[in-house]
């Protein structure tokens, strides 16, 4: 009698056993994904990340307070992708630090903008008219283009994007071009005709960098374009492939523009179409 009741709770725990096992399996376990940024806003992301979660992708989202460390511990395998920089930052980081990263997708574009009080129009900019840029090299490189976008000057055909006077090759307006500390371009809006002011400061200053300025940047700004970031051996990840498709959907668009009113301007655009 002992043996048939042990033989009965045996079998009785298997069925239960294999009854639990085959519910486990048929449910997909969720896969944890950590995204590097810099800073505190992280509001696209976790918008993101919501709709991840019922995809079963986990998104961690780690804050950085500089703009080296998210790169470093994405090439160190503390993070699976990390979004924060633009393609030319990214490209130059790489380079300098022998990183084998790669980016996977594009999101967003800050516009860098030229503000004027005086002016409606960069038409209306007169002969010798003067015009702040930031010093910085990456920054000025930045502004140079843009002004050659806006049809104010033209650079060598070999302009590599850092900034230095000598690469204008034609100035038919014979403008003068101040340089300064990228976070005194607002305040000499009095004292110029107009003034690049990169978006974090623009912002920073009041600004709304596609309503308020005269000129910014659009799509084709595309080395100025942000993107999500990988390892290269991590490219063709499902779970990232998948998190970069979420991110890039008309839903996400939306609330882009809705939630930044203009400061980022979401930007889609296919890899090789930054060089990629």
């Amino acid at each position: 009698m002992k043996k048939l009741l042990l033989a009965l709770i045996i079998l009785t725990l298997t069925v239960f056993s294999t009854a639990c096992a085959s519910e486990t399996s048929g449910k997909e376990k969720s896969v944890k994904v950590k995204i590097g940024v810099s800073g505190s806003d992280n509001r696209i992301w976790d918008f993101v990340a919501e709709k991840a979660a019922k995809e079963g992708i986990d998104v961690e989202i780690i804050s950085f307070s500089d703009y080296v460390q998210p790169n470093i511990a994405l090439a160190e395998g503390e993070l699976d992708a990390n979004a924060f920089q633009t393609v030319a930052y990214f490209d130059s980081f790489i380079k300098e630090h022998h990183l084998d990263l790669v980016p996977i997708a594009t999101t967003v574009l800050a516009p860098m903008g030229i503000y004027s009080e005086k002016y409606k129009s960069v038409d209306d900019i007169p002969e010798g008219g003067k015009i702040a840029v930031p010093n910085d090299v990456s920054n000025m490189g930045r502004a140079l283009l843009l002004l050659e976008e806006a049809g104010l000057i033209k650079l060598t055909d070999d302009y590599d994007g850092n900034g230095s006077l000598d690469k204008i090759v034609e100035n038919p307006k014979n403008l003068e071009i101040v340089e300064m500390v990228a976070a005194q371009t607002p305040r000499v809006l009095p004292d110029v005709a107009a003034s690049i002011i990169n978006n974090g400061i623009a912002v920073d200053a009041g600004f709304n960098p596609t309503k308020d300025s005269i000129f910014h940047e659009s799509a084709t700004a595309t080395p100025y374009v942000n993107i999500i970031a990988t390892r290269a051996e991590d490219k063709d990840n499902k779970h990232l492939k998948k998190l970069a498709e979420l991110y890039q959907e008309d839903d996400v668009a939306e609330f882009i523009k809705k939630e930044y009113k203009g400061n980022s301007i979401p930007t889609f655009i296919p890899l090789s179409e930054i060089g990629w």
